[in-house]
Order: structure tokens, then sequence, then C-alpha cells
């Protein structure tokens, strides 16, 4: 059993520091411009925590640090100043790779191999061999969706098809911790849905996950806590329900409420020194409305119609 795997079936065992999956101490990274007396700073004094088996979401415009960090995390770059830690382990030790899976924004494949072909080959990377590579190829072929498309070559694949084979492969080494960096890029609505759905059954089966994305939706449907980045800054962190909590505001919803039982709830609020702020009618999100009329108004088989 990995240190990885033992961790999270005895969380109990454990002092409270290893419970972290990622420490961020005092990082800053300064990237020289060639030819010039001048720098960038990325990332500046970055202090973060993200807890074993939560779903945390990274947030920032472009240009706000988020894959600089995450590359830092990951020990694809190195720091100018600070350091950062997987599971208690510097993440610059190649050893801490063994208990991590990522899928960056733009993933590159072979595109002459099938996507069996690719997992397999990722998985022998990662020291898989026999019926146990090929019962992992096959489960993870499931998870993502993909068993009927196994067999094509991954140049006929399209771009939401690649980033399931690129969580796939994130997940060969049954990480502990994943990365993801814009997995839903490219991807449709109902692709989009699959994804976050994939994420919320990973933290039931105790992987932590760091998910940067610009889909706010996304990130509300899924995170526990979040982080926002901007100028290499973080600028507000914590839990998702408290961060976007309106301050002395409640809601109160109601199904069929006459428009008299609205006059009377506005005066006892009126008598209590309450104001009502606003009235409007509960509204469902485009994404779930597009949701709903595409798999409720799918096309018929018309293989066999003749004009």
């Amino acid at each position: 059993m990995t240190d990885s795997s033992r961790r999270r079936s005895e969380p109990d065992s454990h002092p409270a520091e290893v419970d972290l999956a990622i420490a961020v101490e005092g990082l800053t990274k300064v990237f020289p411009i060639p030819f010039r007396k001048k720098s960038i700073v990325a990332v500046r004094d970055l202090n973060l925590q993200v807890e074993t088996g939560e779903v945390y979401g990274l947030l920032g415009p472009n240009g706000s640090g988020k894959s600089t960090t995450l590359k830092i995390i990951l020990g694809l770059v190195s720091p100018t100043r600070g350091r950062t830690q997987i599971f208690g382990c510097d993440s610059s030790e190649v050893a801490t790779r063994q208990s991590v899976g990522f899928l960056p924004e733009n993933p590159y494949f072979y595109k002459f191999l099938t996507g069996t072909e690719t997992l397999r080959f990722f998985g022998k990377l990662c020291g898989l061999r026999g019926s146990q590579l090929r019962d992992r190829v096959q489960e993870l072929l499931d998870l993502v969706g993909l068993t009927e498309a196994r067999n094509q070559r991954l140049g006929t694949y399209s771009k939401g098809m690649l980033q399931r084979i690129g969580l796939a492969q994130a997940l060969v080494n049954e990480p502990a911790l994943l990365v993801l960096d814009e997995p839903t890029a490219g991807v449709d609505p109902a692709g989009s849905r699959d994804m976050r759905n994939l994420i919320v059954d990973l933290k039931k089966r105790g992987v932590t996950v760091l998910l940067s994305s610009h889909l706010l939706e996304q990130v509300e449907e899924v995170c526990d806590r979040v982080g926002i980045l901007s100028k290499g800054m973080l600028v507000r962190e914590g839990p998702l329900d408290e961060l976007i909590a309106i301050e002395d505001r409640t809601e109160v919803v109601l199904q069929n409420a006459s428009g008299k039982l609205l006059k009377e709830i506005e005066k006892i609020a009126t008598k209590a020194k309450a104001k009502v702020i606003e009235r409007r009618t509960s509204k469902t999100t485009l994404e779930r409305l597009f949701l709903e009329a595409t798999s409720e108004n799918k096309p018929a088989d018309r293989t066999n119609e003749r004009e």
C-alpha cells in the first residue's frame, strides 16, 4: 500500500499537518525578461492550504498567476522564494508524483494512438502490467464514457473527447490528489456536466481535487473552498458558502403565493423594521435550460427514412 492510499484509508492515524494535501508558504515567482532590465512577478507571497478530501477552486483572471502556481505545486517550475508541499513532502521531490494526477488545459497526445493504446501507454509508465493494466484501462474508459470510442485514433477525437481521455490518463495511477487546469475548456454543456459529476464522484472516493477554471458556475457547484488570485496575490479565500453569502439578507422562496399573501408578508416585514429589497420570479440557468431542451427533444432515428 502506498503512502497516499494509506492516508486515505487511515486519516485519523496521522498528525494534523499531514491532513493537508497541499501547503503553499510564502510563494513568490519572478520571471526575468531576456535582454531587458525588467522582470515579471507572477506570484507574490502566496500562502495557501488545501485539505485532504476537499475540492478547492483556484480562480482569477488571465495573468493572475494560476497556471504558474499549479506548475510550482506540481514541481514543474521552481519558485523564486517560498515552498510548496504535497502531503507533507516538498513538491520538488520526485516521489510526490506517485500520488498526483494532472490534466493541463491543453493536453497533448499522440494522435496515431487509439484511446485504449493511450491509456495502456500511460499505465505502463505508472508500472501497471498484465491483467491489472487491462482492467484499469477498461475501468477508466467506462468512467469517462469513451468505451465505444476506445479503438478510434485520437486524431479523430473531438475537443471534448480529448479532455475525457486526458482525465482518464490523469487517473491511471489512482492519485490521491488530482490537479485540473480548465478541465472543461472547449467542452459542450453536456460534457461539462459530466465532468462536474466525475469531480463529485472522485470527492466521494476520497480524492482531493485542485481545480482551476474560468467557469464560475462549475466552481460554485463542486468546490468546498475557493481562492481568488489577482496580480499574483490571494485577494479572497475561504469556504464558498461564506464568500458568496450577502450579509444581512435572507431569501424566502414561495410557491403558489397569491398577491394578497405577498402584501401581507411585506407589511409584517415593515412592521418588524425589515425591508423587502426585491420581489422576483425564480429562474433556472441557461445551461440547465439547454440540457433539458436537448435531452427532451432528441431527434428520432431517421436512418430508414426516405425523402
